[in-house]
């Protein structure tokens, strides 16, 4: 029998699932999904099994399953929560960013990680991308605007995504590039996403790069391009006050002079003419492919 110390409280147990006690007392009264070891007359306490029972629910509901089939897969279920299997039956990408978008609110870490672990072994980066990573933060995104909450739930996405767009960035033992592309988002510029999404699929394609990241200052930018000659830099800027053109009009002057590529909403058509815009991370992609000859 569990220990008082791995008991939880109704309260405690829909904190973790990010769903209301009433949630929880109708899931036991509708479907018998209650505390495994309530007794008549005491406060209703959770043990580690009816926890991952539960979660189990909350995550195959998320996924589109219906209530009573997924409380007859979690009364079924014994020992750990298997992500793999909830999503796997994923057919309409719409679908998809609906149930991360959920999962997302509920703060459902796990199930994110695996569906989109999932999504781009099947699909790739940049399809993974677009069609559902984009998809997914613009619905976030207007929600906080429209209400003026959830940044909690928009920062934790954005972290979770960035850890698994690294995971695909991993050690290219025979890279196609003699000498690695220049990624960076340029000034005061703290947001970085798209770069690690750029990485990720470069990465796909061989292409091994230098990710300076966040806030990267003019100083920083030249000193790595005199000393690695890069065959393409990336600059992004998410924000118009950190799009100044001296970020790429001062950069050393090397041979062969490396292609220069920008990225983001914040740059000025008019004030960039001289060097190439792009819109998307196909379009990136390509530009930087073409820089080392691909």
């Amino acid at each position: 029998m569990a220990t008082q110390e791995e008991l939880l409280t109704v309260a405690a147990v829909a904190r973790r699932l990010g769903v209301a006690p009433a949630t929880l007392r109708t899931w036991d009264r509708r479907y018998g999904l209650g505390p495994s070891a309530h007794e008549s007359g005491e406060h209703r306490r959770y043990c580690p099994a009816d926890l991952a029972r539960l979660t189990l629910m909350r995550r195959l509901i998320t996924s589109g399953v219906s209530p009573a089939d997924a409380a007859q897969q979690a009364l079924q279920h014994k020992g750990k929560v298997d992500l793999e299997t909830i999503v796997t039956e994923y057919v309409v990408r719409e679908e998809l960013v609906a149930a991360l978008h959920k999962a997302a609110k509920g703060l459902d870490k796990k199930f994110i990680e695996a569906a989109l672990r999932k999504d781009l072994a099947q699909h790739g980066v940049q399809t993974s991308w677009s069609e559902v990573m984009v998809p997914l933060l613009v619905i976030v995104g207007n929600e906080w605007e429209a209400t003026g909450k959830g940044v909690e739930v928009e920062h934790l996405l954005t972290e979770v995504l960035k850890g698994i767009l690294r995971e695909q960035v991993e050690e290219i033992k025979k890279p196609v590039n003699a000498r690695p592309v220049l990624l960076a988002s340029v000034g005061e510029e703290v947001h970085s996403l798209a770069l690690h999404a750029l990485a990720a699929a470069l990465a796909e394609r061989k292409i091994e790069t230098y990710f300076l990241g966040t806030r990267t200052p003019l100083e920083a930018l030249c000193a790595v391009i005199t000393r690695s000659a890069p065959p393409a830099v990336f600059l992004w800027a998410q924000l118009s006050k950190n799009a100044n053109p001296k970020y790429f009009n001062e950069i050393p002057s090397i041979r062969p002079m490396p292609r220069v590529v920008l990225g983001g909403p914040g740059w000025n058509h008019e004030q960039c003419k001289e060097v190439t815009m792009v819109g998307d991370l196909s379009e990136a992609v390509s530009e930087i492919e073409h820089a080392i000859g691909l």
